[in-house]
């Protein structure tokens, strides 16, 4: 389930490596967090991921922007975030 992946990402403004690259990553929550929206983009402006998501009754749905949901699960399952990893391993764990 992608859901302990999102949650580790700040909301607001974060840095992250992937691939070894950096990127900037800015996540806005909606809807009492039943809703989301994250963009990230490379330093240097290579490459960027767009993505967003609901909680809904039914379930869990992530709709990338544009991209593949391949592209979308693989970041978000490798992305290192500079000043949350603690945090962000903490997540992971539950």
């Amino acid at each position: 389930m992608m859901l302990p992946y999102l949650n580790s990402i700040p909301e607001g403004f974060c840095k992250g490596f992937y691939n070894k690259t950096p990127y900037r990553i800015t996540k806005q929550i909606f809807n009492k967090g039943k809703s989301g929206k994250i963009f990230a983009e490379a330093s240097d402006g290579s490459d960027f991921i767009s993505l967003n998501y609901y909680i809904t009754k039914r379930g869990f749905l992530l709709k990338p922007c544009e991209m593949a949901s391949e592209k979308v699960v693989h970041f978000l399952r490798n992305i290192t975030l500079c000043n949350e990893t603690l945090s962000r391993e903490n997540h992971l764990q539950k």
